[in-house]
């Protein structure tokens, strides 16, 4: 049987980091780079304006992004996914991809205080202006009330960072 790939997913606060740690992983691993974000530009440019919208497309694209993960992990690609894994029920959808295509993954959770992350994302909004509409403290808080730490229960392959 040949080699499959892995998969590496990620869960953390808004503001956690969770992208510069996905860039991080995927160059230490030798492995391709999928992030929602571009994804969801790519596809839906000028169409995310809420937090309502953007769960409405992330659904959309969901099946593809599964089926073509699915496909380069069966031919010994490696992946990263910088898509969230915050709540368990997305936890549970990476873990059945694996399931699926009998592929290993890891979790890397990056447990940070609700401070850091509102620092990240004042630091984010300056650097990436065009990010200054969602990267406020009214969007952290409306989206930190749905995250979900990982739990023992959960039986995941998780790394904490």
């Amino acid at each position: 049987m040949k080699n499959q790939g892995k998969l590496f997913f990620f869960c953390g606060k808004m503001g956690a980091g969770k992208s510069t740690k996905a860039k991080m992983v995927a160059a230490d691993n030798n492995a391709v780079l999928l992030s929602e974000d571009d994804w969801l530009a790519a596809h839906y440019p000028s169409q995310i304006h809420t937090f309502d919208d953007y769960i409405k497309y992330a659904n959309i694209i969901k099946p593809f992004i599964k089926i073509h993960v699915q496909s380069l992990l069966k031919t010994g690609v490696n992946v990263v996914m910088d898509f969230p894994a915050n709540t368990t029920k997305q936890r549970a959808w990476f873990v059945a991809l694996c399931a699926e295509s009998n592929t290993q993954y890891e979790l890397w959770y990056l447990e940070r205080t609700d401070e850091t992350c509102l620092t990240q994302i004042a630091k984010r909004r300056i650097e990436q202006p065009q990010r200054a509409k969602f990267d406020t403290e009214a969007v952290f808080h409306q989206v930190t009330q749905y995250f979900e730490a990982p739990t023992a229960s959960e039986n995941l392959n998780l790394v904490c960072v």
